[in-house]
C-alpha cells in the first residue's frame, strides 16, 4: 500500500488519541473516610492518585493494594504532606507493585497489628517496586513497653523507604525490619535511604534495635539491602543500633550522632561498611562498628569522641564459638578493616567477648592503614585473646600511649581542622605517607568520594577540605516533622502542709508538675496509698526533726504502699521519717508503676529515716514490679532499718536479659537490721544487647543484714556494672559471702568486712584493698568510728562523718 501524507496524519492522530485516552483513564480521587479510601483503592489502576484529605484519621486499618507500573505508579498521598494525622489504633499494609505512599504522619497512637506499616498484607500478598516516602512515625507506642511491634516491616523485593522521619519509639520491637522469610524476599535489593531515625530511649532488654536486616535463622541468605545517607541520632534502644543478620548488605554514608550503641554485623557475611561517620561528643556508651562472621569490608569510616567500651567500642572484633549455632557467634575471618580514622575515642576491642564459649580468635583478618589520634591519654586497644590470626600493617598512631604490636607506627601527624570539628591530615605529612602501606585491597576513593592519589592511612586524602557526605546529607521529610514529646509545665510552687489525717493526700491533689510539698514537724497520717502522677518533691522543713509519715491504725484494710510512682514521673523524698509499724506492717514504702507500664520513672530519697517495714509476705522498703523500668533509684544520706527486705529490683525472672533500673545509687546510707538483703538487683540470661544495669554503693554501712547461712547483703546477679567502695559490712556472722561479684565490671574496693564472711569475686571481677577488721565504733548507733578505729587510718571508709547523725 502506498502511504500518503494523509495516511500518516490519520495514524498519528489516532495514536495520540489512544495515548491521551490512556492518560485520561488515570483517576485522581480525594477521600475523607476509611470507607471512601477502601472504595477508591479497590478500583485503583496504574497511574491513579488517591489523596487523603487533611485532618485526623483515627483507628483506621489502611490496606493499599494495587498494580501500578514503573511509569504509572499508584500514588497514595496526603492532601498536604504532614497534615494527615493517623492516630489511635491504626496501621498501613501495602501489597502489589509500583505503589507510592507519601506524606502521612502516624502520630501519638499505637497499633494492635504486628507492624505500624508493613509491605505485605499476608504471606501471599506483598509489595514489590514500592516506596514509602516523606512520611513520619512519632511516639506511636502502647501503654506497656513489653507489648512489642515493629514500626516498619519490609517484605518483597525492590522496595524503597526514603526521606522519612521516625522518632520516639519506647516499646519492644525493632523500628525497621527487613524480612527474608521465603524465596520471594531474599536477594531483595531494598533501599533504605535519607531517613532520619531520631531519639529512642534505652529499652532495658533485647528488641530495641533501630534497623534489623534478617534474623539469625536465615542469616546466611543474601539480602542485598542498601542502607545509605541516613541519620541515627540518640538511638539508644540497645547495643545494636543496626543489627545485620543477612549477607551482602551495604551500609554507607550514614551519620550516627550521640547514639549509645554500634552498627553490628551480628550474623551474615560479605557486608560492606564504608564512609560512615560516628560522632559521640563524649556522651556515655557511644560506639562504632562491631564485627562478627566472615568476608566483611570495613573501610573509610570516621569515629570521633566515642566513649563506649566492651561491645560498644569504636571498632569491636569479636571472638567466635566453635561449631556455632546460627544464633550465637560465628568466627571472624576473611575480614578487611582498612583506612578508618579514630579520633579521641575509647580503645579498639580485639577478640571481645572471649570466654569459655567464645574461644575462637579472629582468623585471616587484615587490620591496615587505620589512623588513630588521641591526645587524652587513653589506651589504643584492649586485647582479650591471641592476635595471631590478624595481620596488622600501615596503622598510624598519633597518640600519647603505645600499642606494642608490629604494624603500628607512632607518627606526629600534621592536622588541619575543618568546620572547627573535623581533624583532617594536611598536605604536609611526609611521615604519614612514608609509613602507610599501599598493599592489599586498597580503597580507591576516600570518605568524601574523592579519588585517592597519594595513598595514606586513614579515611581522608591529605589536605582534602570536602566534608563527608554523611555530614551534609539532607535526611527526613520535606516538611517539619521533628517533634519532641510534650514537656509538662514545671512549677516551683511550694505548698505548705499541716500535720494531720489525710492532709498530705489533699495537698497532692492541688499540686502540679514540679511542686514542692513542704511538711512541718509532726505526724502525717495516711488512710490510703498515694499515687504520684506528676514529678513531685515531698520534704520536711527540718533536717533534724523530721516530719513523720505513717498509716492510720485500725483501718479495715491497710494500704499496700505509701507511694506509687506512675510512669514518666519523678518522686523526691527529703527529710522525712516513714514508718511501716502497725500490727500488720505495711508492705512497701515506695513502689514502681503497675506491672508492664513502660514509661521510665525515677525515685530519689535524701536524708530520710525509713523503718519498720517487717511484712514477711514479700514486703520491702522499695519494690519494682515486673515490666517497669526506673531510670534512677537513688538513696543518699539516709537510714533504712528494721525491715524484712531493702530494695527489691528482682522481678524480671524470665532470663531474657531484662532488669528493673538503669542506675541504682546508694551513698552515705545505713542499712541496719534487715532480715533478708539490703538490695536485690537482678538481671537474668545471657542477652548482651543492653547496658546491663549499674549500681554504685559508696560510703555506706550494712549492719546485721541477711544474717542467715545462705544470706547475702547485696545481691547483684547478672548486673554488668557493680561499683562498691568505701563501705562497711558487719555483724552478719552467718553470711558466707556478703557480696558475690562476677564479670570484669564488678568491683569492690576500700571496704571493711567484719564478722560478715568474705567477698567472692569471679570471672574477672575484682576485690581490692579489703580489710577484715573490727571497725571499732565510738557511737554504735550512728556508726561514728572511735579514735582507734581502722576507719580513721583508712581514708574515706564508712559514713561521711560531717553528716554524722542520720535520724
Amino acid at each position: 500500500m502506498h502511504l500518503t501524507k494523509q495516511h500518516i496524519i490519520t495514524a498519528t492522530v489516532s495514536f495520540l488519541l489512544f495515548f491521551m485516552g490512556c492518560v485520561c483513564f488515570a483517576n485522581e480521587v480525594k477521600v475523607a473516610t476509611i470507607d471512601e479510601f477502601n472504595s477508591a483503592i479497590k478500583s485503583a489502576k496504574a497511574g491513579d492518585r488517591i489523596i487523603l484529605k487533611n485532618g485526623e484519621w483515627k483507628d483506621v486499618k489502611l490496606i493499599a493494594k494495587g498494580q501500578g507500573t514503573s511509569d504509572h505508579p499508584i500514588i497514595i498521598e496526603a492532601e498536604e504532606s504532614g497534615k494527615v494525622f493517623i492516630t489511635g489504633d491504626s496501621s498501613l499494609k501495602i501489597a502489589g507493585t509500583h505503589l507510592i505512599i507519601k506524606g502521612l504522619w502516624f502520630k501519638n497512637g499505637f497499633t494492635s497489628d504486628k507492624s505500624v506499616i508493613s509491605f505485605r498484607v499476608n504471606s501471599k500478598e506483598f509489595a514489590t517496586h514500592s516506596r514509602l516516602t516523606d512520611c513520619a512515625i512519632t511516639y506511636y507506642n502502647p501503654n506497656s513497653k513489653a507489648i512489642g511491634y515493629k514500626w516498619i516491616s519490609i517484605w518483597g523485593k525492590n522496595n524503597r523507604v526514603d526521606h522519612n522521619y521516625f522518632a520516639g519509639k519506647t516499646n519492644s520491637g525493632t523500628t525497621l525490619v527487613v524480612w527474608l522469610k521465603g524465596e520471594e524476599h531474599i536477594q531483595n535489593n531494598h533501599r533504605i535511604d535519607h531517613n532520619y531515625f531520631g531519639e529512642r530511649p534505652a529499652l532495658g532488654f533485647n528488641g530495641g534495635e533501630t534497623i534489623r536486616i534478617g534474623t539469625s535463622k536465615n542469616s546466611l541468605l543474601s539480602s542485598r539491602t542498601i542502607v545509605e545517607d541516613n541519620v541515627f541520632e540518640k538511638c539508644n534502644g540497645e547495643v545494636e543500633i543496626i543489627s545485620n543478620k543477612s549477607c551482602d548488605n551495604v551500609y554507607r554514608n550514614n551519620l550516627f550522632l550521640e547514639s549509645q550503641g554500634v552498627l553490628t554485623l551480628r550474623h551474615g557475611n560479605r557486608c560492606l561498611i564504608e564512609n560512615n561517620v560516628f560522632i559521640g561528643n563524649q556522651k556515655p556508651h557511644t560506639g562504632g562498628i562491631r564485627i562478627i562472621n566472615a568476608g566483611h569490608v570495613v573501610r573509610n569510616n570516621l569515629m570521633m569522641n566515642l566513649t563506649g567500651d566492651g561491645f560498644r567500642g569504636p571498632i569491636v572484633v569479636m571472638n567466635g564459638v566453635p561449631n556455632s549455632p546460627a544464633n550465637r557467634y560465628h568466627q571472624v575471618k576473611d575480614v578487611h578493616i582498612l583506612n578508618n580514622t579514630i579520633i579521641n575515642s575509647s580503645p579498639i576491642q580485639f577478640c571481645a567477648g572471649k570466654d569459655e564459649e567464645r574461644s575462637l580468635a579472629p582468623a585471616n583478618t587484615i587490620f591496615a592503614n587505620n589512623l588513630i589520634f588521641n591526645d587524652k591519654g587513653d589506651d589504643i586497644a584492649a586485647v582479650y585473646d591471641t592476635l595471631d590470626g590478624i595481620k596488622f600493617y600501615g596503622n598510624i598512631l598519633d597518640t600519647g600511649k603505645e600499642f606494642n604490636k608490629a604494624g603500628f607506627t607512632k607518627v606526629k601527624v600534621n592536622w588541619d581542622t575543618l568546620e572547627n570539628i573535623l581533624y583532617i591530615p594536611n598536605a604536609i605529612n611526609e611521615e604519614l605517607i612514608k609509613n602507610s602501606k599501599s598493599e592489599g585491597k586498597l580503597p580507591k576513593l576516600d570518605i568524601t568520594g574523592t579519588k585517592r592519589t597519594t595513598f595514606v592511612a586513614g579515611a581522608y586524602n591529605l589536605g582534602n577540605t570536602k566534608l563527608p557526605k554523611a555530614l551534609i546529607l539532607k535526611s527526613g521529610t520535606s516538611w517539619d516533622s521533628k517533634v519532641v514529646p510534650p514537656k509538662p509545665i514545671v512549677t516551683s510552687e511550694i505548698i505548705e502542709v499541716e500535720p494531720g489525717v489525710g492532709t498530705l493526700r489533699k495537698a497532692l491533689k492541688k499540686a502540679s508538675n514540679g511542686s514542692i510539698i513542704q511538711l512541718k514537724s509532726g505526724e502525717y497520717i495516711l488512710e490510703k496509698g498515694i499515687k504520684i502522677r506528676s514529678s513531685i518533691t515531698i520534704q520536711g522543713n527540718s533536717k533534724s526533726k523530721k516530719a513523720l509519715l505513717k498509716v492510720k491504725d485500725g483501718l479495715e484494710k491497710n494500704p499496700t504502699y505509701f507511694f506509687r510512682v506512675e510512669g514518666g514521673n519523678t518522686l523526691r523524698l527529703n527529710n522525712l521519717e516513714i514508718s511501716g509499724n502497725l500490727s500488720t506492717p505495711i508492705k512497701y514504702a515506695v513502689v514502681s508503676p503497675d506491672k508492664g507500664i513502660s514509661e521510665p520513672y525515677s525515685v530519689f530519697i535524701d536524708n530520710c529515716y525509713i523503718h519498720s517495714f517487717k511484712n514477711k509476705n514479700g514486703g520491702s522498703i522499695y519494690k519494682a514490679y515486673k515490666g517497669t523500668f526506673a531510670d534512677t533509684v537513688s538513696i543518699v544520706n539516709s537510714r533504712i532499718e528494721n525491715a524484712y527486705r531493702g530494695i527489691n529490683l528482682s522481678e524480671e525472672k524470665d532470663n531474657f536479659g531484662k532488669y528493673s533500673a538503669q542506675v541504682v545509687n546508694i551513698d552515705n546510707t545505713i542499712f541496719k537490721d534487715i532480715e533478708q538483703w539490703a538490695v536485690n538487683y537482678y538481671r537474668g540470661g545471657t542477652d548482651e544487647s543492653t547496658l546491663g544495669g549499674k549500681i554504685i554503693v559508696d560510703n555506706s554501712v550494712f549492719s546485721n543484714v541477711g544474717n542467715t547461712e545462705k544470706g547475702t547483703v547485696l545481691r547483684t546477679k547478672g548486673i554488668v556494672w557493680v561499683d562498691i567502695k568505701n563501705s562497711v559490712f558487719e555483724k552478719s556472722y552467718r553470711v558466707i559471702n556478703p557480696v558475690n561479684l562476677k564479670g570484669n565490671k564488678n568491683t569492690l574496693s576500700n571496704c571493711i568486712i567484719f564478722d560478715c564472711g568474705t567477698v567472692k569475686a569471679t570471672k574477672g571481677a575484682s576485690a581490692k584493698d579489703v580489710l577484715y577488721k573490727n571497725p571499732k565504733w565510738e557511737d554504735k548507733e550512728n556508726f561514728i568510728p572511735s579514735e582507734k578505729s581502722p576507719l580513721r587510718k583508712q581514708q574515706h571508709i564508712g559514713l561521711k562523718w560531717d553528716t554524722k547523725k542520720q535520724n
